[in-house]
């Protein structure tokens, strides 16, 4: 028996507890008996007392007996570590001391401590800058896990903070391992521990995100896409919060296929695109078409293109992406997927080369290596595609020439494109083989409804079936709109889905008869009828916000309820199919549903509550519009807008947030300020363009600015508003000044300062006269620049270092034009000192720039690329991308100067990617140098 005892005895905690000696597995008794050792364990060694015992085996009150009980545990305990052991002995395993129990073990007897000591290698191989040993040692370490630490003891083994701990050791291993894979390319080996995790630790962001990068590099985007759905609706439902910002990299890496190692030296090949959406469950039918494709696709020569046209709701992307997961697996290198919204009623069809750059970075293109030239473009793709044999799915087409660049230019490839009309250009373009797609026949409309309803089902009442198809029209999208809901709803009889809609069609011009719109209508009356009545009043109000897509925080502010509200209110209508999320937190109505939406808003709701709807919609972004612009101030003491009556949720914690905010809303706040206009609201429309205009400023979107300035001016007009009218002559300046247009500045703001003059507004007076000296110093008048800001500021305006710092620069930059360089450099460092002091990083900004305007002038290139390079850098930390562009378009012509074209080149294909191209006046003009000076593939 003593030898017995001395055998060696071994521990698991990593998984259900376990104990074995000589190999043996030992029985370790009842629940709480295995709890007590279960906690001995993870405490490795260290003491656990007993008021800590008692706690773990009794959730409510323990009872008098409990320490004795604790008791009887360990000495049972004992006993089967070390049979024989003599009564009251200690034996060498469970050990008593003043502080209670513990449980001494090493490396080799205790899989805890082994894997904390893997973990330590793999961090220290890390360190070490060898990821390849980091990995092999925290796979080592992941291999001992079993299950959940102290699996089987739940829930104590869930919730005890000491099992927590251990657990949470687990989720660090998790990160490091894959964070070292990533490194090495090899993804895919901490694929099945990652997803381990991340189900344990579903709120886990940083889980979460590696394990959105893991499935992209094995291939499995889709289901990557899914997953990331999936955490976003969990985070918000379970914590109310959007996702941060590790989780949108991943998700923003996911999209644009930038999930391939991170391996240091040459780098990795991009792996082969797989951006097909999911194909439809229940998809069925089609089978001539089907085959139409396929003898096509069979064919020999050059490329194959199928052209897929028809009706809306007919299911021409349903079929392509079907055909194209049919034939994705006879083109390896591939599946390139974009939606062209060639015919989407709030957003404007994009262009080729916007498809274009996207598939070139898809392509392993990088951003910079993108030419600037459609054309170019085009070259690069095809160049790309030689060779290889890819798949192109171009969804929503609006017409051949939107495609046309799109195009391969060699044999191998398969394009499916699907359009709304009729592709006749692109037959005689590219040899096109046309699907046209007619409505399916009433076999495969049942077929479409066998699958989500069941054949059961589908059989207990054919007849009734026959009369959903025959109400239908035997449209797709209509079929699948009913099929959801019936499915969801599997007591409701086929019949009153029958009769329900059929009394519907009596009520709405003929259901048979009409076109898809008014088929269409029964379906969505059925759908929205099954609505909560905020969900449905949400729905009728969906028209009146004017926005493309649509927030989760302005259909709170649309409807008039509390954030938490408005997010479950569209949860229910994405339920419902009634909207669908887009984008991650913006949601989308469809064209046919919008216009249903307004009918019902006409017949249930009067003129009053749709006004105010509009008006809380006006409200909720007006507040958020001040908040945002708050955060964007440069130089001005206070908000030259007020809040309004309404609120906001929304908070920005700087100005990221609220360029991003700006970003996401601008069609929104544009067509606001409009509508307000319209409706004489003229207060509300130049305060809400106002508000965007140091986002219209650092962005560079010029051509926005001055349409909703002029539209404000005259708001502010017809309301005989002279402080509306004179900000926004002096906003107009700004988008005149940025266009290049600077008599039509100067004209402005010199009727900003009469109109200042006259109100008596003299900081307001000051600003107005500072930025017109800016003009004219872009107009060449240095010497009445330094005269005009030396004159704005008598008296100094006192506390108002931003200011000073901004009219410091604009002397500097006409000092530097004049020779004066001693002078120039005197100001912009004063500039810089009262800028960074006031930690103002567009003056910062500001201050670099012109200092490397005066290195340039001096012939001193190395020093103005540095000053340019900290000007773009502090231009870009406080979120102005327009005027970074700028400064590095200057970095770019001085290096070109200089004789260095192919850093000339980098510096301005950085700067173009910054500006809007069609909104900028840099932007088009290096687009126009790049196209010269880049060469075509």
């Amino acid at each position: 028996m003593r030898a017995e005892a001395g055998a060696a005895v071994t521990f698991s905690l990593l998984g259900p507890i376990a104990v074995r000696r000589a190999g043996a597995e030992l029985p370790l008794g009842a629940r709480q008996q295995r709890l007590v050792l279960a906690l001995l364990l993870a405490r490795a060694g260290a003491p656990v007392t007993l008021d800590e015992l008692v706690d773990l085996l009794w959730d409510e009150e323990a009872p008098v007996s409990a320490a004795n009980v604790v008791h009887r545990h360990v000495g049972a305990l004992r006993r089967l570590l070390e049979p024989g052991l003599p009564a009251r002995s200690a034996g060498r395993h469970l050990l008593r001391d003043v502080s209670g129990y513990r449980l001494p073990a090493d490396e080799q007897s205790l899989d805890l401590l082994a894997f904390r000591s893997l973990s330590r290698l793999a961090a220290r191989s890390r360190r070490d800058g060898d990821p390849e040993s980091a990995l092999r040692h925290s796979l080592a370490g992941l291999r001992l896990w079993r299950g959940r630490c102290a699996a089987g003891l739940e829930p104590a083994a869930r919730v005890h903070p000491v099992f927590v701990a251990v657990e949470a050791e687990r989720a660090e291993a998790v990160r490091a391992a894959a964070d070292a894979a990533e490194c090495c390319g090899r993804m895919s080996e901490v694929l099945a521990p990652l997803r381990q995790a991340a189900e344990q630790h579903p709120l886990d962001e940083s889980l979460q995100s590696r394990l959105l990068l893991a499935l992209a590099a094995d291939g499995r985007q889709a289901e990557a896409v899914e997953r990331y759905r999936v955490v976003r609706r969990r985070l918000a439902d379970e914590l109310g919060i959007d996702p941060g910002e590790e989780l949108r990299e991943a998700y923003d890496r996911l999209l644009h296929q930038r999930t391939g190692p991170a391996r240091a030296g040459s780098p990795s090949p991009v792996p082969p695109p797989a951006q097909l959406p999911p194909d439809l469950a229940f998809f069925s039918g089609r089978e001539e078409l089907i085959a139409e494709a396929r003898a096509a696709v069979a064919r020999p020569g050059g490329s194959v293109v199928l052209a897929i046209d028809g009706m809306p709701g007919i299911g021409k992307t349903a079929l392509a992406v079907h055909l194209a997961h049919e034939f994705a697996a006879g083109y390896p290198d591939g599946q390139l997927y974009v939606d062209l919204r060639g015919y989407d009623a709030r957003e404007p069809a994009m262009s080729p080369g916007e498809a274009l750059r996207g598939f070139l970075g898809s392509l392993g293109v990088p951003q910079e290596g993108i030419p600037a030239e459609l054309h170019a473009q085009a070259g690069r793709y095809r160049s790309r595609l030689a060779g290889r044999r890819m798949l192109i799915l171009l969804d929503n087409c609006r017409d051949g020439e939107q495609i046309r660049h799109l195009l391969p230019g060699s044999p191998g490839c398969l394009v499916i494109v699907t359009s709304r009309s009729r592709l006749s250009t692109l037959h005689a373009m590219a040899g096109a083989h046309p699907l046209p797609v007619g409505l399916p026949s009433v076999e495969e409309a049942r077929a479409a409804l066998v699958r989500p309803l069941g054949a059961g089902r589908v059989a207990a009442d054919p007849a009734a079936i026959d009369a959903i198809i025959a109400s239908c029209g035997r449209l797709p999208l209509a079929l699948a709109v009913v099929a959801a809901r019936a499915a969801g709803l599997p007591r409701l009889p086929a019949a009153q889905i029958a009769a329900e809609l059929a009394a519907a069609s009596g009520s709405l011009d003929g259901f048979d008869d009409d076109g898809p719109q008014t088929g269409l209508r029964a379906v969505f009356s059925w759908s929205y009828q099954a609505l909560s009545a905020p969900a449905a009043r949400l729905f009728r109000l969906l028209p009146s916000h004017p926005g493309p897509d649509i927030s989760i925080a302005a259909a709170a502010g649309l409807a008039g309820v509390p954030l938490p509200g408005g997010r479950a209110l569209l949860g229910e209508l994405s339920r419902a199919h009634l909207i669908s999320e887009e984008l991650p937190g913006r949601y989308r109505t469809h064209d046919l549903l919008r216009a249903y939406a307004t009918e019902l808003a006409e017949e249930h709701d009067g003129p009053a509550e749709r006004a105010a709807a509009e008006q809380r919609c006006l409200r909720f972004y007006r507040a958020t519009a001040y908040q945002a612009h708050r955060r964007l101030l440069t130089s001005e003491d206070h908000p030259l807008i007020e809040p309004g009556p309404g609120e906001t949720p929304l908070r920005f914690a700087g100005h990221g947030d609220a360029m991003r905010w700006f970003g996401a809303e601008r069609q929104v706040l544009m067509a606001l300020v409009s509508r307000a206009a319209r409706q004489g609201r003229h207060t509300d429309a130049w305060q809400l363009a106002l508000g965007m205009q140091h986002f219209f400023d650092r962005s560079g979107r010029c051509l926005d600015w001055t349409a909703t300035g002029a539209v404000a001016l005259a708001a502010a007009r017809a309301g005989g508003d002279l402080v509306g009218q004179a900000r926004m002559h002096r906003s107009l300046a700004g988008a005149a000044y940025f266009g290049g247009e600077h008599g039509t500045a100067v004209a402005h703001l010199d009727r900003a300062l009469e109109l200042l003059g006259r109100l008596g507004l003299p900081g307001e007076l000051t600003r107005a006269a500072i930025n017109r000296a800016m003009v004219m110093a872009a107009q060449g008048r240095h010497e009445e620049v330094l005269r005009a800001v030396s004159a704005a500021l008598e008296p100094r305006p006192a506390g108002d270092d931003r200011l000073l710092a901004d009219a410091l620069v604009i002397m500097a930059g006409s000092n530097a034009a004049l020779g004066r360089e001693d002078a120039a450099v005197r100001c912009a460092g004063q500039a810089m000192a009262l800028s960074r002091a006031a930690g103002y990083r567009l003056g910062v900004a500001e201050a670099w720039e012109v200092l490397g305007q005066v290195h340039a002038a001096r012939r001193e290139t190395a020093e103005a690329v540095r000053c340019w390079r900290a000007s773009a850098v502090a231009y870009q930390e406080a979120s102005a991308s327009a005027p970074a562009a700028e400064v590095l378009a200057l970095l770019g012509d001085a290096l070109a100067a200089a004789g260095d074209r192919d850093a000339a080149v980098r510096a301005w294909q950085e700067a173009l990617a910054l500006v809007p191209y069609g909104q900028s006046r840099t932007g088009r003009r290096l687009a126009g140098l790049l196209a010269a000076v880049t060469p075509g593939p």
